[in-house]
């Protein structure tokens, strides 16, 4: 085995979340990262999202990437150059205090016209729950604005210095999943969060998935000794329907059921209701 691959905040999650993300796994990253070995070569997580997880081990040598552009851009800006993102999210802040409706949708139009980084940092913050949503034609962003008002700079700067020492010693790239998990070998540690089957294809339509590719790349990074760790549809309805993903039987050894509240996405469909039917259980599958 080869050695420790964690920092010293290990296991312990951020105070508080950088990034507003579908599926954040900000408030059971502590719950997941519990899960992982003591030691590992690198941590990987091949669907970076809101980085959750990655921050919580802070690992002393991780690789993280994901297949949208601004997303890898926006962590690699969070390691090289926080200031420009935080001059920019600052910019469009204030300007939001005083019309936040026109403030909003310029942000969108800018992005959608050109994906970048700074744009996407400010819409997540202040679309609508945080759901980042895009379109399956064109894959533009088509999330309405939030009903609340996004954290102010100060905030966001605080958020940022803590995250930023984390994730140091990370590298992000932008590519595809299996890319990514081909470069696992023995004794590393992968942590897949994908876009789940059952609850987020809306959210991800202009993203390229596929379920079966994801069985075949944990195949080969397990057959070349790492040790993957998965979270994925488990229950929903309040635990009244169990989700068939059609795992394959040998993959992994063992699948453990974590609460996660009440559907983001039926909140954001469902505005104004309680729903205490909408209850939501993910697995975390591993592989050992």
């Amino acid at each position: 085995m080869r050695q420790l691959a964690f920092g010293e905040i290990v296991r312990r999650p951020p105070q508080k979340q950088f990034l507003k993300w579908i599926g954040n796994k900000q408030r059971f990253a502590e719950e997941i990262a519990g899960y992982a070995p003591d030691e590992c070569g690198k941590f990987i997580e091949p669907f970076i999202g809101s980085g959750a997880v990655l921050a919580t081990m802070a690992p002393t040598l991780g690789l993280a990437s994901d297949n949208l552009k601004p997303l890898v851009e926006m962590w690699r800006l969070l390691q090289a150059d926080p200031g420009a993102l935080l001059k920019h999210y600052a910019k469009l802040w204030h300007e939001y205090q005083d019309d936040s409706n026109d403030t909003y949708y310029r942000a969108l139009a800018s992005y959608n016209e050109n994906p970048n980084p700074y744009d996407l940092l400010f819409l997540c913050r202040s679309c609508y729950g945080g759901v980042v949503r895009f379109r399956k034609d064109d894959g533009g962003m088509s999330t309405p604005i939030g009903i609340h008002r996004p954290i102010s700079p100060e905030s966001l700067d605080e958020r940022m210095r803590e995250w930023r020492a984390r994730i140091r010693n990370t590298k992000f790239m932008h590519c595809n999943f299996d890319e990514t998990m081909a470069q696992a070998g023995d004794g590393d540690v992968v942590y897949c969060d994908p876009p789940y089957v059952f609850s987020q294809q809306i959210l991800y339509g202009s993203q390229d998935f596929s379920l079966p590719k994801l069985w075949a790349a944990i195949s080969r990074a397990k057959k070349a000794g790492a040790k993957v760790m998965l979270s994925i549809d488990g229950k929903k309805k309040s635990g009244k329907v169990e989700l068939d993903l059609g795992t394959p039987d040998d993959l992994f050894e063992r699948e453990i059921m974590i609460g996660v509240g009440r559907s983001m996405l039926r909140r954001f469909q469902r505005k104004g209701e309680t729903l205490e039917d909408e209850e939501v259980h993910d697995r975390l599958l591993l592989t050992w």
